[in-house]
């Protein structure tokens, strides 16, 4: 471990981007230049962001590693810090400690397809990985991107999914439980889309993020589809406190999701999938 791993360092708002009525991301800047030229990070890890007086919480980092002008990080107002966090404004200043954990395997599905599937409002981690197979796109096969939400309201980044699904060998698919007059994707659960998504099972990546059971079912719906477990990937959440596998608040069987997550490979944690306790 780093000395500096518990040493939260200043960055500052560059800008601020009201998502939804209760989603927001934060662009972020270190004041330490010096620093910021050093910082890297992997698509799939997280930083702490800290707010003096009032606590630290942690965050998937949305920006592409390769951005070394900003580091992004989409926020959900839950709780006590993260709504404290969404009273900053731009020129606004907070303490930063990470990266930390393992990120997605984006080496080891080089040349093949890349299935990223997300239920509720799971898909800021694997926004991280949109955006690295697009701006190397000659490096992967087919990109599939499966979002679930409840609400029709709760699918945020609209017009970027547009986007993506206009984008080379690339296919987008959407639904929600609960949709609206004009709702023009499917209705009903995530694992519903699996069958629709076009992919080489034998040359293939799924990368997973949502609630547990969401992701136990669509482990359960990729694997009638033939994908192997080695190759199901996914990023579990739990509440987080040192981020280093000292405190133990996310102890996850034998492992420290801070520390050895968050996103896992199946076949490492599926007897914990679904395990009260656990």
């Amino acid at each position: 471990m780093k000395s500096n791993d518990y040493l939260p360092h200043e960055v500052q708002i560059v800008a601020r981007v009201q998502e939804a009525p209760d989603i927001f991301t934060l662009r972020l800047r270190f004041t330490d230049l010096a620093h910021h030229a050093r910082y890297h990070f992997d698509a799939g890890q997280f930083n702490m962001l800290y707010l003096h007086g009032v606590g630290e919480v942690a965050i998937s980092i949305a920006s592409d590693p390769k951005d070394t002008h900003l580091i992004d990080h989409t926020v959900r107002v839950v709780g006590r810090v993260t709504k404290a966090l969404a009273q900053l404004q731009t020129g606004d200043y907070l303490g930063l400690r990470g990266p930390f954990g393992r990120g997605w395997p984006m080496a080891a599905a080089q040349g093949r397809d890349v299935l990223l599937i997300t239920g509720g409002l799971g898909c800021a981690p694997v926004v991280s990985v949109v955006h690295y197979v697009l701006r190397r796109r000659a490096h992967y096969a087919r990109l599939i991107i499966m979002q679930g939400v409840k609400h029709t309201h709760d699918l945020i980044w609209r017009r970027q999914y547009d986007t993506w699904a206009a984008a080379p060998n690339t296919q987008v698919l959407l639904t929600a439980d609960q949709t609206g007059q004009g709702w023009p994707f499917n209705t009903g659960l995530v694992t519903q889309l699996i069958g629709q998504a076009q992919f080489d099972p034998a040359n293939a990546v799924a990368m997973l993020c949502g609630p547990e059971g969401m992701m136990r079912a669509t482990a359960h719906a990729l694997q009638e589809r033939g994908l192997p477990d080695h190759d199901i990937w996914l990023s579990m959440e739990r509440n987080m406190h040192c981020a280093v596998g000292h405190c133990g608040h996310c102890q996850f069987g034998g492992s420290f999701i801070c520390k050895d997550g968050p996103v896992y490979p199946l076949p490492e944690i599926s007897h914990l999938l679904g395990v009260k306790g656990f």
